[in-house]
Order: C-alpha cells, then sequence, then structure tokens
C-alpha cells in the first residue's frame, strides 16, 4: 500500500512523518510543495505517475486565516485549485483522496456542535476557500473523505500553543479572547485517524457509501482564554492572564463564534476514539528555550 502526502513541511505533515515510523507495512512517501506544488497540474500528474499511491492524504493548504483576506487569489489557488488538481489525478489513478477541511466553513451561528449534514456559511476568504475545495473534490471523483478539523496544534509548525508557550516566556501579563468557543486538536492525533481510516479503507472495512465529509477534533470544548490557561498550567508558567471579548481584539477575518465539531459519524464508521482536549494536550510539557 502506496500512501502520498502533501504539504509534509507543514503542521500535518511533519504529525504525520512523526506517527508514520509505527505502521511499517505502508509505504508513505511525503512530498513538500517543490517537490508536489499541487497548484501545477502537470507536476501532480507527474509525481502520480512515478508514485502510483493507492490513497494520497492532502495536508496541503493555505491556512492563514487572516493574510486570506489581502490574499484572495493565493488561497484559492491552493485551497481551490490545488483540491481540485489533486482530485482529477486521483480519479484518473483510481487513488482514494484524504482531503483536510476546516471549521471556519461555518459561520458559528450555531449554539450545538456541528454535524455533517450543517449548511456550510463562511465567513471569510480562508473558509469559503476552504469549502469551494471540498465542493470541487465533491463534484470531481467519488472516492474522497473529506475531514473537517478545528484549533490544530502540535509540537510542529507555527499554531496557538506554541504562540503561548513563547508569550508565556517573555510577558508577564497576556489577554485572550473568551467568547470563541470551540475545540483544540492535537495533529497529532488528527494524523493518527487519517491513518486508521486509510487502514480501514484498505482492509475493505468500509463500503463505497462511506465516502464523504466527516468531523474530526478532540473532544470537549473551551474558549481561546481557557486553552491558553491550561497550556500555561501544564507548563508551570506564572503569568497574568485576562479574559476579553473579541471586540478588543479585532482581527482581519471574523472568527467563528461557535465551532465545536460533532464526531459521532467518524467515531461510527471508522470506529474512532476521541481523546479528551485536555488529556491531549498534557503531553506537550516544553522546556523552555
Amino acid at each position: 500500500m502506496v500512501v502520498l502526502v502533501t504539504g509534509a513541511n507543514g503542521q500535518l505533515g511533519q504529525s504525520l512523518q512523526f506517527v508514520a515510523k509505527n505502521y511499517l507495512e505502508v509505504a508513505y512517501v511525503f512530498c513538500d510543495s517543490k517537490t508536489l506544488d499541487i497548484t501545477d497540474y502537470d507536476n501532480v500528474n507527474a509525481v502520480f505517475k512515478e508514485v502510483l499511491p493507492n490513497y494520497c492524504i492532502n495536508a496541503a493548504a493555505y491556512t492563514a486565516v487572516d493574510k486570506a483576506e489581502s490574499e484572495p487569489e493565493k488561497a484559492y489557488s491552493i485551497n481551490v485549485l490545488g483540491a481540485q488538481n489533486l482530485a482529477k489525478i486521483c480519479k484518473m489513478n483510481n487513488t482514494v483522496l484524504l482531503h483536510v477541511s476546516t471549521d471556519f466553513v461555518f459561520d458559528g451561528t450555531k449554539k450545538t456542535p456541528y454535524n455533517e449534514n450543517d449548511i456550510p456559511n463562511p465567513t471569510g476568504i480562508y473558509g469559503q476557500t476552504k469549502l469551494e475545495g471540498e465542493i470541487v473534490i465533491q463534484n470531481t471523483w467519488e472516492k474522497h473523505l473529506i475531514i473537517r478539523t478545528s484549533w490544530v496544534y502540535s509540537q510542529f509548525g507555527n499554531n496557538f500553543m506554541k504562540t503561548m508557550l513563547r508569550l508565556g516566556s517573555e510577558r508577564d501579563s497576556l489577554s485572550v479572547v473568551d467568547d470563541q468557543i470551540g475545540t483544540p486538536t492535537n495533529a497529532v492525533d488528527l494524523a493518527e485517524v487519517l491513518i486508521k481510516i486509510v487502514e480501514s479503507c484498505h482492509a475493505e472495512l468500509v463500503s463505497a457509501s462511506n465516502y464523504g465529509i466527516y468531523n474530526f477534533s478532540n473532544e470537549g470544548h473551551c474558549s481561546w482564554y481557557d486553552f491558553a490557561k491550561k497550556i500555561f498550567e501544564i507548563n508551570n508558567i506564572n503569568i497574568d492572564l485576562q479574559p476579553i471579548p473579541s471586540t478588543n481584539y479585532p482581527t482581519p477575518a471574523k472568527r467563528p463564534a461557535y465551532s465545536v465539531l460533532d464526531k459521532s459519524k467518524i467515531k461510527k464508521v471508522f470506529n474512532v476514539e476521541v481523546k479528551n482536549w485536555e488529556n491531549s494536550l498534557k503531553p506537550y510539557n516544553f522546556p523552555l528555550q
């Protein structure tokens, strides 16, 4: 079994590399944007002809939420055209496509966890391009699994947890918004789930009717303030942490006020066990440099 992973240098790509060593029966081919530029159809086609993957995990994405507001063409090129290129070439090669999407496809006005049947309504360029990426995949190639996730962090790349640890070493006080509610997702947990899905598909434990959209995040919910508080608590960082409303911290892109995801479907179909976000955060006790 050959699994091609795009976006190898990103947070999720590095997390997949971190866990892949535990699955020696699978041949993983990790490609960064220099080796495989998903916006370049001919490049994607050439790599697929050489690798001949059974599965493709698309971990490549434009994820700079605020910057997307001033770079809509770049976000569209990667999140929509890139997704379309992969879907077209996966279809040509009968390769199952696993594509990672986001809670930003929703507007955050719901008061209960979002399920896969809720109607998307993105409020910014990032969410809009990710939604359009989902749609082009659905319209192009039936053998797709779209995994929506939220608030991703890990020991790799740039993310909220690492920003908090850095700020905690530099400042005596910090203010973090407390009126945006969601669920932190450990990228290593997400990587494990993606591999479990691949294995389930390869073992033919799932049927063609199981292709489609799934939600995955860790369990539970919190505000960004709660998340920061737990990060500092675990790492024994004493800091004056103050909760503030989003109106006190304006950003170019509007954030969903509520983006908790319902994981019932992925747990049922793929027999996935989902850790609580606080338990998943506990291993990340980093010595500050």
